[in-house]
């Protein structure tokens, strides 16, 4: 699972100093990236710095246990894009939106996910707020739901060592091909890493051509590429509109892919309170399953 790619650049906590040190003078080669005093000097003087989450000045004194995070430079203006969003929760620190299908989260197009946000979001209020709200994970391009995103340049630390320790619980609804049982657990490695996917079958009704349709509520356990859409093809059940995970000669074409990140839960890394933000299953699948989850 690839996290975000273009805003905290190296992390350095401040062991415990004999002698204080100003911010100009210590931060001379503890960046891979600043190895001169020249190079450090300017890289505070364009706010690029932070200490403890807040704006480093040059003449700040550094004396042991803190934070220092250098952000990457601002690079030439990317565009906002003008697309309305479903914003399914946001305060000064993060935010969850609901990705529309066929765009991808970031890259180098104007049509991307990230380019919508500062149309939709509020800029943050706090001192270490991101012109650009930062999305923590990626979606696939047909996948539809949920993605969290950065406000603030700590929040975008704090998010992204929540998902790498693997504390964020995301959940997807899939519409599945074939007959099935009523939950399982898949282990099947992927790339040669373990990988682990759990499912539970929510609805299940007749298909002529598919045999069954099955809508499904499932977890990953581990973050692959691809996970759930080659696990589920692996035993047998593709997910439904899949162009690369299929069964030969049974391929549901035009309407999408029946994948939706349907919820993320996770302790806000500032309030701490517990939060689980759900996704409203897209109108296709209430097609399939009038009484589909709302």
């Amino acid at each position: 699972m690839s996290h975000s790619k273009h805003i905290v650049l190296e992390t350095h906590t401040v062991p415990k100093l004999v002698v204080r040190q100003r911010l100009q003078d210590y931060a001379v080669g503890i960046f891979r990236t600043l190895p001169s005093r020249k190079s450090a000097k300017k890289a505070i003087k364009n706010g690029r710095v932070f200490i403890n989450g807040k704006k480093g000045y040059t003449g700040d004194w550094i004396t042991g246990g803190e934070e220092l995070t250098l952000m990457e430079a601002e690079v030439s203006k990317k565009p906002i894009l003008d697309l309305p969003l479903q914003v399914l929760f946001e305060d000064d620190y993060l935010a969850v939106v609901a990705k529309p299908a066929g765009i991808l989260v970031s890259g180098n197009k104007k049509f991307t996910l990230e380019n919508a946000l500062p149309f939709n979001l509020k800029k943050s209020t706090l001192s270490d707020a991101l012109q650009r709200p930062d999305p923590i994970h990626r979606l696939d391009y047909p996948t539809t739901g949920a993605v969290l995103i950065g406000k603030t340049a700590k929040s975008v630390m704090l998010l992204n060592s929540l998902f790498e320790k693997r504390e964020i619980t995301k959940k997807y609804m899939a519409v599945t091909q074939g007959m099935m049982k009523d939950e399982g657990t898949i282990d099947a490695e992927i790339d040669g890493k373990v990988s682990t996917s759990s499912f539970q079958k929510l609805e299940s009704v007749v298909s002529e051509r598919f045999e069954a349709l099955n809508l499904l509520l499932l977890q990953p356990h581990t973050g692959r590429r691809h996970q759930l859409r080659k696990h589920l093809a692996g035993i047998g059940n593709p997910i439904l509109g899949d162009t690369l995970y299929y069964k030969e000669g049974n391929i549901l074409k035009g309407k999408g892919l029946y994948l939706h990140a349907y919820s993320l839960e996770f302790i806000h890394p500032f309030s701490e309170e517990s939060i689980q933000v759900t996704a409203p299953l897209p109108k296709k699948y209430r097609k399939i399953f009038p009484n589909a989850l709302r």
